[in-house]
């Protein structure tokens, strides 16, 4: 999903994959105290973008970290982007989003083109009817653009629509943009393909007292630490014990 503004310099530093990206193969390796009924991810939580320069290429790295195939999602119109979708459990998954080839002239907001490996672009919080929520951020003087509707056609044919808001201040990427699917539209989690669940989603920045209180403003039930650097973290376990760690 592609609702999101382009982040800035601190966000896009390249990945050290070793240390960044984790995967352990066999329950024995997984970290202490991880475990599927232990999950650590927000409520409001909808899903997490995994950027990457090339489709192919994000599939195949989730692949190979949790043994599960991402499903190719389809196109976002007038974005430059397409996807493909990994359920994280109830109305929670993975977006691997990367540049469509068929859409070469629309500015690359995500700044894909140029990762040189697969991390975390962004995330989407629901919070409920978006209309109310619209209200709750001008009673709170939060400036935000929306909302905005969108949709894509999924390979079966099937039309999803959304609605969403987008922050003026997203706290260098760290804070969501905010999507309410439409009535008529099957939760995307529903359909991808599932074996895998997020168990830790997280975000840190060097003021995470300034960060906490904007996200309890915003109602956001998410875990925030000290960092040096802006950062959003996502530990996701799959199966046979493989635990994957993304971050930004």
């Amino acid at each position: 999903m592609v609702e999101f503004g382009s982040l800035p310099p601190a966000m896009k530093r390249p990945m050290l994959s070793r240390r960044l990206f984790l995967a352990l193969t066999g329950a024995a390796f997984a970290p202490p105290g991880l475990s599927w009924e232990a999950a650590d991810a927000p409520a409001m939580l909808d899903h997490i973008l995994l950027g990457s320069r090339d489709l192919d290429e994000g599939i195949a790295f989730i692949k190979e970290h949790t043994g599960i195939t991402p499903a190719r999602g389809g196109v976002h119109p007038g974005r430059g982007t397409r996807n493909a979708l990994l359920a994280l459990g109830e109305r929670h998954y993975l977006e691997v989003i990367a540049p469509d080839p068929a859409q070469p002239g629309v500015p690359d907001a995500y700044g894909l083109k140029r990762l040189s490996a697969p991390r975390l672009v962004g995330w989407a919080a629901h919070p409920g009817d978006l209309d109310t929520f619209a209200t709750r951020l001008r009673d709170a003087r939060i400036a935000f653009d929306g909302t905005t509707p969108g949709e894509r056609r999924r390979p079966d044919g099937r039309i999803l629509r959304w609605k969403t808001i987008n922050l003026h201040d997203d706290q260098a990427g760290l804070l969501p943009f905010f999507i309410e699917w439409s009535a008529d539209t099957v939760h995307p989690s529903a359909g991808a393909p599932q074996g895998c669940k997020i168990l830790r989603f997280e975000l840190s920045a060097p003021d995470d007292a300034g960060l906490r209180r904007t996200c309890k403003l915003l109602g956001l039930d998410v875990r925030v630490a000290h960092g040096d650097t802006p950062r959003l973290l996502a530990r996701i376990a799959g199966p046979g014990g493989r635990v994957m760690e993304l971050t930004s």
